[in-house]
């Protein structure tokens, strides 16, 4: 079970990795454009030597041969960086010719058919967007759910993205989610609580109360 950062902002990247438990990121283009990236091969770049684990980079290509000419510059960045490649059967035959090599992520996955033919193709992890399918079906969870379902007799796992809050972020794990990708604010709601505040001022009062007990 790993954590992600879903940001490609680079101080959001430096927040997460200083933690020392979020193992990589997830990027798309969305992602990188609304962080001021102009150049995806610099801003990852920039991104793959804050984490461990893999930092993922989604093609743009459309055909197979259009998303390895892509992929070849990127894979020369560093040994963290993986790929996501749009679930297409487009997508899917690329990802089968280069998954025993590079670690593939299929993203944009809304159907259990799709993570069949994911897993079929060799990719190690496939991403569905859990608060899009909430609004589109009014159940992301369950979608994973079912992708746990079929994906189970696989090597193929769910890292989940797209979520909103630390409750869906829950729900989603809940559901079978081996991984999740998270924005920085999600994380850092997940490990804040008032009960937890509440309960840490107690001690505090009661360490500080000893003298006057003792006496």
């Amino acid at each position: 079970m790993a954590l992600f950062l879903d940001s490609a902002h680079l101080e959001d990247a430096r927040r997460a990795s200083a933690l020392g438990f979020v193992v990589g990121a997830t990027t798309n283009p969305g992602l990188l454009a609304r962080a001021g990236h102009t150049d995806g091969l610099q801003a990852l770049q920039a991104l793959c030597p804050l984490f461990p684990g893999t930092v993922f980079y989604q093609l743009l290509g459309h055909t197979p041969d259009e998303m390895q000419a892509e992929s070849v510059p990127f894979l020369s960045i560093a040994e963290n960086l993986g790929l996501k490649v749009p679930c297409t059967v487009n997508g899917l035959a690329f990802t089968a010719q280069v998954s025993a090599r590079v670690t593939v992520a299929v993203t944009g996955v809304f159907t259990p058919a799709q993570a069949y033919l994911a897993a079929q193709a060799g990719a190690e992890y496939v991403i569905p967007y859990v608060n899009r399918v909430t609004r589109a079906t009014g159940d992301g969870p369950g979608l994973v759910a079912q992708l746990a379902a079929i994906l189970d007799p696989t090597e193929c796992e769910i890292l989940a993205a797209g979520i909103k809050s630390a409750a869906e972020a829950v729900d989603t794990l809940l559901a079978g989610a081996q991984h999740v990708s998270l924005p920085l604010d999600v994380i850092l709601a997940m490990a804040e609580n008032p009960l937890t505040e509440k309960a840490v001022a107690d001690f505090e009062a009661a360490w500080a109360a000893r003298g006057s007990t003792a006496g």
